[in-house]
């Protein structure tokens, strides 16, 4: 989820760019670079860090060049550093681009290119981009992107200078964001409307497979096939503040409203042709994965209740033994490790120290660390035997929303991955998962249509004090998610459970006035389940239920019912979870708070 901005017009460029990459900072934060047509060449400057230290690195620099394009980064093929940072240059340096997506073809493209005699300089995915312009030197560059548009598969936003035509930028746009901002005598492009908002609030809407020539006199809209398209074109109405949310009030909000295009790229490109899980990038071998005979999974927060449900999924799929651990007490309760011991460390950071210690602990005993994280290059990454991307961009909002959708996602497909690599499951049930899999984004986007019920539901709710999530099964880390989204940012006491455990106890506390709010979704307990919402209701609580389209017998046990679309049992977690997020952030805005900086927490505890 990087940020891209690109200017053509009358304007000194440099200034621009870099106010147009602050505001999408938010986007990206490892490293930035600026590309400005200068003469006859092309100039960039590129800086690890955030956008102050390439500020400083530009500092001095006295071209006047009026045609660039800028990006911030967050990596997903490369370390964070200034090699890997954008815009990228082929050999001639007259061709620089910036992309914000994942090109899933890349590696046999850079081996294609690299055998035609092409030297590559990072390790990024963008820059054989680059080079495939530059073979196409004899075309118009706008002809040269929509070739590679042909060639390139999965997600690309791309901006495109090139020397010999100074007042153009080409951009292209395929799974990932881009607009175009229309000025007079100048236009922009970016991935997102806070770079261009101070100087015009007039845009262009690009849809997926198009090509968009950038010149100051105007812009050009075609189609892969080169023929012209009108694009839609409105006028914003946000300030600026509000713009860098994408209209939404805060960053959570729009965060839970990110989840689907995050789940997207979590999934992409590791799927094979044969409908199988494929996850190169753990580079493990078949041996090593069917040596296992146990599996720890560690976590801290909401992180751990993704370790929970990877219990549910790596037991039932796999038949390996797991312990899940909170990773503050991990080493402290003497552990039993060996080589034969897969541990699982997940942080949205790769930085949580609590983590750190507790994996560090545990491969010091010789056993195969596996990461699954959001950042790449972090400590958790740098230290393990293998890294699983969760892919979900940068996440501002200090409760986890989209990062945890992306850590469930992560954890089935490497459950997945596990399940075929050690035979345990036949590749048609593998299959079949995968092809649910793959429906995940658009049941989430139909789950968030239900934001504004929640909200009116939720109203009634803002004086209470006392809530219980409850669950069953993979539902189970479902509850305890909500339960604890309800805390971070309402500050109302909520307690998840296993449904079965209210009668041993906590069930003394429920009485009119406390909500009972129950995950009762597709699995092969849920009578038990609504069985034990029975017993909730029959001591006067308000019973709220998450269940499947079409459950006519859960509906009639509740007072308040909240449908998702049918999912197999280890895969309804994923939709499940929005509307408790959606409940806890409606309730948190009724009693007036601040749902992005809730208070006493961090984003990243880097402290034990």
């Amino acid at each position: 989820m990087c940020g891209i901005v690109g200017y053509v017009g009358p304007r000194p460029v440099q200034s621009l760019l870099i106010s147009g990459l602050r505001r999408l900072e938010y986007r990206g934060y490892d490293s930035a670079g600026v590309a400005i047509v200068e003469g006859s060449g092309i100039d960039v400057i590129r800086k690890a860090g955030r956008i102050a230290e390439l500020e400083a690195e530009l500092a001095g620099r006295s071209g006047q060049g009026t045609t660039g394009i800028g990006h911030t980064r967050w990596a997903t093929h490369g370390a964070p550093n200034t090699i890997n940072a954008h815009p990228h240059r082929d050999c001639s340096q007259n061709v620089a681009v910036a992309h914000n997506g994942i090109i899933e073809n890349w590696s046999n493209l850079k081996a294609e290119l690299i055998e035609s005699g092409h030297v590559f300089q990072s390790d990024t995915d963008t820059e054989v981009v680059a080079h495939l312009i530059e073979d196409m030197a004899d075309l118009p560059l706008e002809e040269s992107v929509r070739a590679v548009m042909r060639r390139a598969e999965g997600a690309l936003a791309l901006a495109v200078v090139r020397s010999d035509e100074p007042d153009l930028i080409v951009g292209a746009r395929r799974g990932s964001p881009l607009v175009v901002g229309l000025g007079d005598g100048e236009n922009f492009l970016a991935s997102d409307i806070p770079a261009f908002l101070e100087y015009t609030r007039r845009m262009a809407v690009l849809d997926d497979d198009r090509i968009v020539a950038v010149r100051p006199e105007g812009v050009t809209v075609t189609d892969l096939d080169g023929a012209v398209v009108e694009p839609a074109t409105r006028e914003i109405e946000w300030d600026l503040e509000s713009a860098e949310k994408g209209g939404f009030p805060d960053f959570m909000l729009k965060e839970i409203f990110e989840q689907p295009g995050a789940i997207r790229d979590t999934l992409r490109g590791r799927f094979d042709s044969d409908g199988l899980v494929r996850l190169r990038e753990l580079d493990l071998d078949l041996e090593t994965a069917r040596s296992f005979n146990k599996v720890f999974v560690i976590a801290c927060g909401t992180s751990y209740h993704a370790a929970m449900m990877a219990k549910y999924a790596i037991e039932r799929w796999t038949r390996l033994p797991v312990e899940i651990d909170i990773a503050s007490e991990f080493r402290y309760r003497d552990p039993v490790l060996d080589d034969k011991t897969l541990v699982i460390g997940i942080s949205q950071s790769g930085e949580t120290l609590d983590t750190l210690a507790a994996v560090r602990y545990a491969h010091a005993q010789g056993t195969t660390l596996i990461a699954v994280t959001n950042v790449v290059d972090s400590a958790l990454s740098r230290e393990s035997d293998a890294v699983l991307y969760t892919r979900a961009g940068p996440e501002i909002g200090v409760a986890a929303t989209k990062t945890f959708t992306t850590q469930l996602v992560a954890m089935q497909l490497l459950a997945l991955w596990l399940a075929h690599a050690r035979g345990s499951l036949d590749d048609a049930v593998i299959q079949n998962a995968v092809t649910a899999m793959s429906l995940l984004p658009d049941q989430v986007e139909q789950a968030l249509t239900q934001s504004d019920q929640i909200r009116e539901m939720s109203e009634q709710w803002a004086d209470r004090r006392d809530f219980f999530f409850l669950g069953r099964s993979a539902a189970f880390p479902v509850a305890m998610e909500g339960a604890l989204k309800l805390k971070e940012i309402a500050y109302v006491r909520a307690e998840g459970y296993p449904a079965g455990e209210m009668k041993h106890g906590p069930i003394a506390l429920i009485e009119e006035g406390v909500v009972v709010v129950g995950v009762a979704t597709n699995s092969h307990v849920k009578g038990k389940m609504l069985s034990n919402m029975e017993e909730m209701r029959a001591r006067a609580a308000t019973i709220v239920l998450v269940l499947t389209e079409g459950d006519a017998e859960g509906e009639a046990v509740a007072d308040e019912v909240i449908f998702v679309p049918w999912a197999p049992e280890l895969l309804s977690p994923v939709t499940a979870v929005v509307p408790l997020q959606l409940l806890a952030y409606w309730l948190a805005k009724k009693r007036g708070l601040d749902v992005d900086k809730p208070r006493n927490l961090a984003k990243t505890v880097t402290v034990e």
